[in-house]
């Protein structure tokens, strides 16, 4: 009799601690997500996500996505980096989507100044929608739920692929793979912690492109050139934001001056014989107006990468 009674006692456990655990979705193939992970999160200042970044250009880095700031008003959460020297590197790279303005309403991205739905809230297997993204327009469906993570994939007008998971219990995204029409995989993002309660700086470089070229050994000295004319929306720039990588041949050399209109040089380097300098980032005044360049190769296989952003920064301490 007492074992009878101790199952009993044993089955209502069970189902009370079902009930204050909060009901799951019980749907075939969805693991124990419940139904608060298929809904729209809402974001804290503070909140955190550790991210790495892979991609076959500028190979491996890693950065701590951060809420920053929330705007009732403009039903806006500002996503920024706890590095500084990463928040730059991003804006010049231009190879995350997830920073600066994030709408309240289905923490939808900015694309060239357009709202676009990357997630579709509330997560249902089967629903397809459609949005801009990393220059390519995506048709995308949810394809599958499992604990708590919305798998999408998304195929674009050029035959690119995009793939990538939302986790409802982290917040945000679990993962992200773009491919491109030749199977190259283009960026990678992998979530490797999620955290509350950021304390310390958090920087946001909005960016636009101003000059990407690769240079090439030659005999004779290489002349270019950019303008630098301000933001868009009329706002000059606080900064200019520079990225290298260099590779000079044995027996090499390389030289590289930037000169703006006023004929100041805010960016000089020099290499010598089998030099390289793979991902140097740094920041020179913003000077409205032409900015020239002149760059010296001598060794067969030497080469130089340069980018410049214009930039405006924005800072929160939390």
């Amino acid at each position: 009799m007492r074992s009878v009674w101790f199952m009993i006692v044993l089955m209502l456990s069970l189902g009370l601690a079902g009930c204050l655990d909060g009901p799951t979705v019980s749907t075939s193939g969805q693991g124990d997500t419940r139904a608060e992970e298929l809904v729209l999160p809402t974001w804290e200042v503070g909140d955190q996500w550790l991210y790495t970044f892979s991609t076959p250009q500028f190979g491996e880095d890693s950065a701590r996505l951060v809420v920053g700031e929330v705007s009732e008003d403009d039903r806006l959460y500002q996503l920024g980096i706890s590095n500084e020297r990463e928040a730059q590197r991003h804006a010049v790279i231009n190879h995350n989507p997830f920073l600066g303005r994030i709408v309240m309403e289905g923490l939808s991205v900015y694309e060239q100044g357009e709202i676009q739905p990357v997630f579709n809230f509330p997560w249902e297997v089967g629903q397809t929608w459609g949005f801009t993204l990393l220059g390519q327009t995506w048709t995308a469906e949810t394809t599958s739920i499992y604990n708590g993570v919305a798998d999408v994939v998304a195929q674009s007008e050029e035959g690119h692929r995009l793939t990538y998971g939302f986790s409802g219990r982290e917040g945000f995204l679990d993962s992200l793979v773009w491919t491109d029409g030749d199977m190259v995989e283009q960026l990678r993002m992998t979530l490797n912690q999620a955290k509350s309660g950021y304390e310390g700086d958090v920087h946001f470089y909005q960016a636009r492109d101003l000059l990407d070229s690769t240079y090439e050994e030659n005999d004779n000295d290489i002349y270019d050139s950019f303008l630098d004319s301000g933001h868009p929306d009329g706002d000059a720039w606080d900064v200019l934001v520079w990225y290298l990588d260099v590779d000079i041949s044995n027996g090499g050399s390389g030289t590289l001056t930037m000169k703006d209109h006023q004929g100041a040089s805010p960016l000089t380097r020099a290499w010598g014989s089998g030099a390289t300098e793979k991902g140097a980032i740094g920041t020179v005044p913003s000077i409205s107006g032409d900015y020239s360049l002149t760059v010296t190769l001598r060794g067969g296989s030497s080469s130089l990468h340069l980018k410049v952003a214009g930039a405006i920064a924005t800072q929160w301490t939390l």
